[in-house]
């Protein structure tokens, strides 16, 4: 195997990536954001909410990862996300001899829309999803806490396919809205 010198090494790796930089290529979760995500307020509708629900805050941390100025209120030119009817439900999906469950499916879902200035600028829509999981009645301590993770990565997945479906309409609004260019005679 022949080595190149260190610096021809960094000249290949260097031209690669502005290769791949020059073609539209970025890095999961590096592509710059659509303008009416970059100041935004998340609007949670939901009774009796005591505490942020975890997906709001993932939804805040990776807008915030994003380089979006995530608010504490809404104001003149802010987006506003609204989420709701989000619910978090445990299905039985197969019993034992004995009666008792053996694998369960979480099911997680939202609606949601964004909003600035009073239009509307994506939506309505809704995201739902699961996951199944098996359970062991000896092992309870340990079973709960893979739901608990479950949950989790649930929650952080509809949050990053929430962003996902947004920036392809919000992508496709501002085309629309955009003129073409004038051809010259």
């Amino acid at each position: 195997m022949t080595r190149l010198p260190l610096s021809a090494s960094m000249v290949l790796l260097l031209g690669s990536l502005s290769l791949l930089s020059a073609c539209g290529f970025h890095l999961a979760g590096t592509r710059p954001l659509p303008e009416p995500l970059q100041r935004v307020y998340i609007n949670v509708i939901a009774p009796y909410q005591v505490v942020q629900p975890p997906l709001e805050t993932a939804l805040r941390a990776i807008l915030q990862r994003r380089g979006a100025d995530v608010r504490g209120e809404t104001a003149p030119g802010t987006a506003v996300i609204r989420l709701s009817e989000l619910e978090e439900t445990r299905e039985v999906l197969s019993v034992g001899i004995d009666g008792k469950a053996l694998e369960f499916r979480l099911v997680t879902s939202v609606q949601y829309q964004v909003f600035r200035d009073g239009r509307m600028l994506a939506g309505p829509d809704s995201l739902r999803l699961t996951r199944d999981y098996s359970f062991q009645p000896e092992q309870v301590l340990a079973k709960e806490a893979e739901e608990a993770r479950l949950r989790a990565f649930i929650q952080t997945e509809m949050a990053e396919l929430m962003l996902l479906r947004l920036e392809s309409q919000l992508g496709k609004l501002a085309a629309v809205s955009t003129p073409a260019p004038a051809s010259a005679p």
